[in-house]
């Protein structure tokens, strides 16, 4: 009787050994999945996945003082930066790369999913010939339509053309104005005397708005007047100027 239980007791040992062997091979991961890596950590326990991280520590300082510049494809960049937005400490992590270049990478798919995101997929068809000259003739000869007049002259033709791309023909149709003193010559020439004037709004020490009126010659660019004030009004910017100019010392303009 006895013979027949140890021999049960046998078989089972032995049956439950075999399937821990097969479990073990069938989760076992390929050393190059990450994923099937990662499902396995998953069955372990907390002190073996201690054991086996010091391990692999203990070889990335070996590896790191024979292979210098180690090459990472792209599936590796990608796999490191995520990985390393999950761990804290991932600065003290990494012993491969260093943590500059980590965040270039970071960077540059950044980068690249903002410029794919923003990539125009379908492309406008141009214009015809036609409308085109279209749009020329109609500048040319109605020197006072807009680029806005124009665009409705056109709808009420069913044609559809954006504001500024009549702008873009419009100027290649109408004749230059003729040429005389423009504003940057104006200034170049009457500089010593202009005054400019105009307001500053700036914050207090408790964010409370302050307006700084002030005064600047044009070509000197000299401070003539300045005062502050809670709340500009008309009568107080009349008593600023009066204030900048006593005994009649106004500019020309």
């Amino acid at each position: 009787m006895l013979c027949v239980f140890s021999l049960i007791k046998q078989c089972v040992s032995l049956s439950f050994h075999l399937l821990q062997e097969r479990a073990l091979r069938w989760i076992k991961p390929v050393t190059t999945s990450f994923v099937l890596g990662t499902l396995a950590d998953l069955t372990r326990g907390k002190a073996e996945l201690l054991a086996e991280t010091a391990l692999l520590r203990q070889q990335l300082i070996i590896l790191r003082r024979q292979v210098k510049h180690p090459v990472c494809r792209n599936t590796d960049r990608l796999l490191l930066v995520l990985l390393a937005r999950m761990a804290r400490t991932w600065k003290q992590t990494l012993f491969l790369v260093q943590p500059e270049t980590l965040l270039r990478w970071h960077r540059e798919l950044f980068r690249i999913f903002w410029k794919r995101k923003s990539k125009v997929h379908a492309r406008k068809p141009r214009l015809s010939p036609e409308t085109i000259s279209l749009i020329k003739e109609m500048a040319a000869h109605n020197r006072l339509w807009g680029a806005e007049r124009i665009r409705g002259e056109l709808l009420k033709l069913d044609i559809r053309v954006s504001k500024r791309t009549i702008q873009k023909y419009m100027r290649h149709s109408r004749s230059k104005r003729p040429s005389g003193q423009n504003w940057r010559t104006f200034l170049r020439n009457h500089a010593a005397e202009v005054w400019a004037c105009d307001f500053l709004q700036v914050t207090d020490l408790f964010f409370r708005p302050l307006f700084a009126f002030f005064i600047i010659e044009l070509q000197s660019r000299k401070v003539i007047y300045v005062n502050v004030t809670r709340s500009p009004t008309d009568p107080w910017v009349a008593q600023q100027l009066r204030e900048a100019t006593p005994y009649g010392q106004t500019p020309n303009i």
